[in-house]
């Protein structure tokens, strides 16, 4: 049933309701209509999501003065077009800090992990220490923790695709990860030690490629050279402060980050072509695609256009007391190797898939 809701989250709201309150501008670009008429596309977020918005010729709001990564004050309708919520704006302006006594809060807008971000890094240390057995890799992983840590446990993953919020790489490098972790337990010539580190940088030069929460939007770099290609360097610098670093391990892993979005027009400068670059592709794939469509489903359930799949979805509503119980006598899933699974000795290890190690 529509309603008026004032300062109320974004996963709140449902077609028909009138809104206002604040959000983080987002995005904030000029458009035409088909009568050549000037509009407004706008996206507002909030910590628990965010939706598209419209300032349209006629709405006073067109005159406001506000840009896109600050704190707005809005008031709209929200509508749905093509089975997705937006907003159209009827009023927006810069949020101050007279606000707050109306109800701004910074920490409210801020779209954020729901995970624990303690947890998640305890999970990835954990995984990178004890369970990457090449004693050379392990140091790697650890000292790349060490420098980059501050920064991974708060950056985003993307601008807007996937993990597109605070604490949103540290997610989703750990998603992976563990994920990884199973997936070597299951296919066991793959290369563990070189999946776990590869998944750790495969994004890493999001760090240099995009600007930390709330602006999240592209840097200099990232816009003239790319995630893919820093995170390459980034690798490359790691290993030179490891004395007598082997350069066969290092190229694989470079291969891995250079190949991990998969194609050539996805801006992979070499697609994969080792077992373990493939695998960390498809993890990367599967991880990045299953938490749009968790955002898209929370967003707005039901058959819906997913533009990054380019197709219909059918998202059902969560439950409400989450998954049902495993079926009865079907045993639980586990990794093939043990979480506390001994670190074997590197000659234990099967050899790399194109040098020998």
């Amino acid at each position: 049933m529509a309603k008026a809701k004032k300062n109320q989250p974004i996963r709140s709201w449902e077609a028909g309701d009138t809104v206002q309150g604040f959000a983080l501008l987002t995005k904030k670009e000029q458009r035409q209509d088909k009568n050549n008429r000037g509009f407004l596309d706008l996206e507002l977020a909030d910590a628990s999501g965010s939706i598209v918005a419209k300032v349209w010729a006629d709405s006073p709001a067109l005159a406001g003065q506000f840009e896109a990564h600050q704190f707005v004050a809005f008031r709209g309708a929200v509508k749905s077009y093509r089975d997705q919520l937006q907003i159209s704006i009827d009023e927006c302006r810069e949020a101050t800090p007279s606000d707050r006594e109306h109800g701004f809060d910074e920490a409210l807008l801020v779209p954020s992990t729901r995970e624990d971000i303690a947890d998640l890094w305890e999970r990835l240390e954990r995984l990178m220490t004890e369970q990457v057995r090449r004693p050379v890799l392990r140091r790697l992983a650890r000292e790349t923790l060490d420098v980059y840590g501050p920064e991974l446990r708060e950056h985003p993953a993307a601008k807007s695709m996937h993990h597109a919020y605070r604490g949103g790489l540290l997610e989703h490098v750990v998603s992976m990860a563990e994920l990884a972790f199973v997936l070597a337990g299951h296919y066991r010539d793959l290369d563990r030690d070189l999946l776990l580190v590869g998944v750790l940088f495969h994004d890493l030069g999001k760090l240099r490629e995009l600007g930390a929460m709330p602006a999240n939007d592209y840097t200099l770099e990232g816009r003239l050279i790319g995630h893919v290609v820093i995170g390459r360097d980034l690798l490359r610098e790691r290993c030179a402060a490891i004395p007598d670093f082997p350069r066969d391990l290092e190229m694989l892993l470079e291969h891995m980050i250079l190949s991990h979005q998969g194609k050539k027009e996805f801006s992979s400068p070499v697609e994969p072509m080792t077992p373990e670059a493939v695998a960390l592709h498809f993890v990367d794939d599967l991880d990045s695609k299953l938490n749009q469509l968790r955002t898209a489903r929370e967003g707005n359930p039901g058959i819906l256009y997913h533009r990054g799949l380019g197709r219909y979805m059918y998202l059902p509503a969560p439950e409400p007391n989450g998954p049902p119980e495993e079926a009865a006598g079907m045993p639980p899933i586990s990794p093939s190797i043990p979480p506390d699974a001994p670190n074997p000795e590197p000659a234990e290890l099967p050899q790399p898939s194109l040098f020998k190690v």
